[in-house]
């Protein structure tokens, strides 16, 4: 401990230190644990308002203020309250035994090492841009509330995403302001003597220094890399510079560094993670550091290594077209891992290249990471229930002749961190209902504890939702018109637009094609009268950035904005620039309707509408993502019939319709509908329901608690065994995988016999094995889906008789109830607890 406020020196040598408790204020400020516990706003307010509401950044609020200002909240007695408070509660988190460890007390499952291109944790450190690192900041969250053991490996960006702005066109602007580390709640990784801890890649021939960061997020510490040091040549020092920034070229280094210098980072802290969870398949280069380093220490070959390694490596995808995977040309990859193939992995290039590809023959096909990742991983999973079957027709062309019900690729449908996205509202009535620690265990059902909350209080929190969004609104709309340069008078109807009793549609996203963020302005006119309806209006808040070199996109925007001026309808539409967490809490938090319009099946899962859940906003959706799997008529509303479309623009208008005809005959109606207290009792109801029901199954505890008992601990002794006595289990698997493919063309089967006995079906089948044992094959009877019926395997048994020279007899019997004629045979490989066909794609058909 001694050692570790030693090197700290330089991370306190602003503040003056010689103020007692300023180094405790400044361990609860680079805690992101403040990012979703509503307790420690109050103190941070307390240190200034003001620039609380701007920066939402306690570090930078510390660096800020003066010293008397300091000196002075630190001897006040409420102030020094709360910090004991906030530090009691961080202590006494860090000492209860948290859900991990109840559940698994004899785990040998020690460390868990997430990787993501990007993660969203708090405005105050901009290195996201999107979904992704919603998913991996919320999930991150949750592992810290849940007391498991992650380590999470992302980069940390010079500029961030862009900053958006809108001009007096409407035209989107983009702007990079530059992340000042100064100014992030970051910290320099230090060595135990002091230095700071820098890495070394080759890129290309050339050696790239790694600077090292880390951040605190309650339990759970993010390490992040980047490559401004002043050693590296300009062109280097600019690989970190940008999110997804620039070409193919800029994007493989930066991956390189996130999978290659991420797995060196975690050796270099001696962590030895039994797990890696590749959020995305941009971290998946991981794959090949980490079977190198087993490679040299367990003396193996590369395969065997992999073989090893891969049964400790999750791939989790988000992409739902083939294009949205991350593709490098042959010429790029030799140039960048050509020598790291030959000098490290002690391979052929292509030997490399076919593990991104899919036909590994094909000397042009190009590298793809997914791929990479596929061949890489012990198990893959999409993020919703629809995305592992959209995921599973995407990835059929890496397992040829297999069915795609059995594409490995699983699912785990994502979900939210609740306390980061809650309103302060809100969790009084959680909390009353749930209690405190509600988000931190087994998510129990919540419908006794949210009956119990009457009409009126849940109606008086979303009141107070609603006011918040619209005083925020107003004051968002008033900045941003004046820096658009607008005239005097639409700045005066900023101060009074939208009305805190007003129906009010939330819709905010990436503003790109597919999501058909336009759709309801199919018929303007039609939507103008929803809008205007002299007794029942509704107000709409809108919010996205297109991508920067996206001009579709920006017009879309453009759209928005010049519909909203032309018809002069300030003061029920609105379009707020920038969008941010900050302004992303806002929205899930005041509407009372969240309003998601994807092209199905193009949205993978999507988060935003699970946000408004624990606040009591309703949703009206794309049957795609998430939805599909939660919708009911009793909990919200859809578009949609669960069938693919493509951009048919006839659907598209006919999808606007209905969105028209449920604003205009549902949801405007219930919400206006008033009983004779002043209560939209029909509505209430629709908001406790969704609460109680959708609320725990959308909350990323129950994601990361689903990813821990599915995928982490399994995946932590599956690893574990095979990693045993350096490896042998790998070298039997390595040997038996390529005896197999010497001999599988020279397998074949007789005539399958079926026999009626007894009510149920008596099977022989004799097959020829080449030369192969029947211990490491499966032979299986197999009838697939049919006429609603699922697809049916049964596994066969050799006889007990020695193998004849005509070749081996297999055997079952079971109660069948389907025709005889719909059953064929199968061998696929089984040996060594292999995941087939993830591990092994080879597959005999009898037919």
């Amino acid at each position: 401990m001694e050692e570790q406020e030693k090197n700290n020196r330089g991370l306190y040598g602003f503040l003056p230190s010689d103020i007692e408790g300023i180094r405790t204020l400044a361990k609860l400020a680079l805690d992101l644990r403040w990012s979703w516990d509503h307790a420690a706003d109050d103190l941070w307010r307390q240190l200034d308002a003001e620039l609380w509401e701007l920066t939402r950044n306690p570090w930078t609020m510390l660096k800020t203020v003066s010293r008397e200002h300091l000196e002075q909240k630190l001897r006040d007695k409420a102030f020094q309250m709360k910090m004991e408070e906030l530090v009691n509660q961080k202590q006494l988190s860090e000492t209860t035994p948290s859900w991990f460890q109840q559940a698994h007390p004899d785990s040998p499952l020690s460390c868990i090492a997430y990787f993501s291109m990007e993660f969203m944790l708090s405005e105050a450190l901009p290195i996201y841009v999107g979904g992704l690192g919603n998913v991996a900041g919320d999930q991150l969250k949750s592992a810290s509330d849940l007391g498991l053991p992650v380590t999470a490996v992302g980069l940390l960006y010079q500029q961030g995403y862009f900053r958006q702005q809108i001009d007096e066109n409407g035209m989107q602007q983009a702007l990079f302001p530059f992340n000042d580390p100064g100014q992030l709640p970051v910290i320099p990784l230090r060595l135990p003597n002091g230095e700071w801890l820098r890495l070394e890649v080759t890129l290309a021939g050339f050696t790239v220094w790694l600077r090292t960061w880390q951040v605190q997020v309650g339990g759970v510490k993010l390490y992040l890399l980047d490559t401004n040091d002043m050693v590296n040549l300009p062109v280097h020092r600019n690989i970190t510079s940008q999110v997804y920034g620039g070409g193919n070229e800029l994007r493989i280094q930066q991956e390189i560094i996130l999978g290659i210098g991420g797995w060196k980072l975690l050796k270099a802290l001696n962590l030895n993670p039994q797990v890696c969870h590749m959020n995305e398949g941009h971290a998946a280069f991981l794959i090949l550091q980490r079977a190198r380093d087993f490679m040299k220490t367990a003396e193996v070959s590369f395969d065997v290594a992999l073989a090893v390694t891969r049964a400790g490596n999750l791939f989790t995808t988000h992409t739902a077209v083939a294009a949205g995977f991350d593709h490098f040309s042959p010429a790029l990859m030799e140039k960048f891992l050509g020598p790291y193939a030959a000098e490290e992995l002690q391979i052929e290039f292509n030997h490399l290249m076919a593990l991104g590809r899919q036909d590994p023959n094909n000397s042009s096909e190009s590298f793809n990471m997914a791929y990479l990742a596929i061949h890489g991983s012990g198990a893959v999973n999409g993020v919703s229930r629809l995305h592992g079957q959209v995921s599973r027709n995407l990835f059929q062309n890496l397992f040829p002749r297999w069915p795609q019900h059995e594409v490995p690729v699983g699912h785990v449908t994502n979900g939210v961190h609740m306390p980061t996205w809650d309103s302060e509202s809100a969790d009084r009535v959680w909390t009353k209902a749930c209690g405190k620690d509600r988000w931190r265990g087994e998510l129990q059902e919540m419908h006794d504890g949210l009956d119990a909350i009457s009409d009126e209080m849940l109606w008086q929190m979303r009141t107070t939702c609603r006011t918040d969004l619209v005083n925020n609104t107003r004051k968002r709309l008033e900045k941003q018109m004046s820096v658009a340069g607008e005239p005097a008078e639409n700045l005066a109807i900023a101060k009074d637009a939208f009305d805190p009793e007003t129906l009010t549609l939330g819709f905010a996203r990436r503003f790109v094609a597919y999501k058909r963020p336009n759709l309801l302005l199919h018929d303007e006119e039609r939507f103008i009268r929803i809008l205007t309806h002299p007794e029942h209006p509704v107000q709409l808040v809108i919010a996205g950035k297109a991508p920067p070199y996206d001009e579709t996109g920006k017009a879309l925007i453009q759209q928005w904005v010049q519909f909203v001026s032309k018809h002069k309808l300030y003061k029920h539409v609105v379009f707020l620039s920038d969008y941010d967490v900050l302004l992303a809490e806002q929205l899930v938090q005041g509407a009372d309707v969240w309003v998601n319009t994807p092209r199905r099946p193009w949205e993978a899962s999507g988060t935003s509408g699970m946000k408004v859940l624990v606040n009591g906003g309703l949703n009206l959706s794309e049957l795609d993502g998430w939805w599909d799997e939660a919708y009911t008529d009793e909990v919200g509303w859809a578009i949609g019939d669960r069938a693919e479309h493509g951009e048919d623009a006839g659907w598209d208008a006919s999808e606007a319709n209905t969105l028209y005809e449920l604003l205009e005959n549902q949801i405007v109606p219930e919400f206006y509908s008033r009983n004779e207290s002043g209560l939209p009792v029909r509505w209430i109801e629709r908001v406790r329901k969704s609460m109680s029901q959708l609320t725990p199954r959308f909350s990323a505890n129950r994601t990361v608690r689903e990813y821990t008992e599915q995928y982490y601990l399994p995946a932590a002794v599956n690893f574990l065994n095979r990693a045993a006595d350096n490896g042998a289990a790998g070298v039997r698997m390595t040997t038996t995988k390529q005896d197999l493919e010497r001999k599988w063309q020279g397998i074949s089967a007789g005539m399958l016999q079926i026999e009626n006995v007894a009510n149920s079906y008596q099977c022989r089948v004799t097959v020829q094995l080449n030369g192969i044992n029947a211990s490491e094959v499966s032979v299986e009877m197999y009838a697939e889906e049919s006429d609603g019926l699922q697809a049916e395997i049964i596994k066969m048994l050799p006889e007990p008789k020695e193998q004849a020279n005509d070749g081996t007899a297999f055997t079952v019997k079971f109660a069948g109830s389907r025709p005889k004629s719909d059953y064929t045979i199968r061998i696929i490989p089984s040996y060594e607890n292999i995941q087939v066909p993830l591990e092994d794609k080879l597959i005999f058909w009898q037919h």
